[in-house]
């Protein structure tokens, strides 16, 4: 029996996970509220909420999954990418849990973990597989070969898509996390009541930052005609916004299918809990015959049964880490 302790840290979520022979037996989160005021992820405070939740999320996770920590064969964390200050509670607590019960550390990229946690329940994707991974910092189509093999084929040049929905939130004055909030008034708006373009870009790479300039001129100049153009249209610009969005991404996804010859299709990342991009990805699977993967709402967003998962299958090949490890703002896959 194999069981993993993992451990999350890499933003605003501390986490914890208790994974035992492949099977997540718990996924404790610790949201940090703080950030809301403030309109984003403020990196000190949250390396400060980070060291208060930690202990208390492991414990949790512990009890959950009814063992003992003495149970427990090894630790797997968040190595990055990711905020420095945040991966540094995590690492250190990994570090020091590995080190007092003399059991192996295994460090995780962050986003090779969005793509495994495919692998915690069933169906699960056959390799090759393509996985469209979009969340606040990264955008990114990725030609997973196996569980650690995995090769880029596009990604955005400038904005994430998770940071195209928050800051276009920003301009419609709706509150931190603007993402969700989007998504929400979309579901009663009409998504062809404003034409917002599509960047042209090359390949399989992204744009945003284009998108959101030109969505600012949109508000801007309706609001110059009607002060309340906000109050009075915010499903229908969400709906445009949204829809733009989710054909940017699907539209290059489309592409990497039919230059791969690749089937298995999967989304990850905390943008896959969008409702648009998941009802258009089962529409455009079921168009072009794809076997389409989506996570559960609970493993889209930045978890530790990710990591717990992504450590197993690291644990199983013996890859494990010294004490001299250190986090990774920037992690290339």
């Amino acid at each position: 029996m194999a069981v993993i302790l993992g451990i999350e840290s890499s933003c605003d979520e501390t986490s914890a996970s208790i994974c035992i022979d492949g099977e997540i037996f718990s996924n404790v989160i610790a949201t940090q509220a703080i950030h809301a005021k403030y309109g984003g992820v403020v990196p000190e405070l949250a390396s400060r909420a980070h060291q208060q939740n930690i202990i208390p999320t492991v414990e949790e996770a512990i009890r959950t999954a009814k063992i003992h920590k003495n149970q427990i064969d090894a630790v797997a964390f968040t190595r990055g990418p990711g905020l420095l200050g945040a991966l540094l509670v995590g690492t250190s607590f990994a570090k020091s849990f590995a080190l007092a019960r003399n059991i192996p550390l295994i460090d995780v990229n962050h986003m090779q973990a969005h793509i495994l946690a495919h692998f915690i329940e069933d169906p699960k994707p056959t390799f090759p597989f393509l996985c469209l991974t979009v969340s606040g910092g990264h955008t990114q189509i990725v030609l997973v070969k196996d569980y650690f093999e995995m090769e880029i084929l596009g990604q955005t040049l400038d904005d994430a898509a998770g940071e195209a929905f928050d800051k276009t939130a920003k301009i419609l004055n709706l509150p931190y996390p603007g993402g969700p909030l989007i998504d929400k008034h979309a579901q009663n708006g009409n998504p062809d009541a404003y034409k917002l373009p599509e960047p042209q870009i090359q390949g399989l790479d992204f744009s945003f930052s284009g998108l959101k300039t030109a969505i600012l001129y949109m508000v801007q100049k309706e609001e110059k005609a009607d002060p309340d153009f906000l109050k009075n249209h915010m499903d229908d610009v969400c709906a445009s916004v949204q829809s733009r969005i989710v054909s940017i991404l699907l539209n290059k996804l489309k592409k990497a299918a039919k230059e791969t010859g690749v089937k298995d299709i999967a989304i990850a990342g905390g943008v896959s809990a969008n409702s648009g991009l998941r009802r258009e990805l089962l529409a455009m699977g079921e168009r072009y015959k794809w076997n389409v993967f989506i996570p559960k709402f609970e493993y889209c967003t930045d978890n530790a049964a990710m990591i717990a998962i992504a450590g197993y299958q690291k644990y199983l090949i013996n890859d494990f880490v010294g004490q001299d490890v250190g986090p990774l703002a920037r992690m290339h896959m």
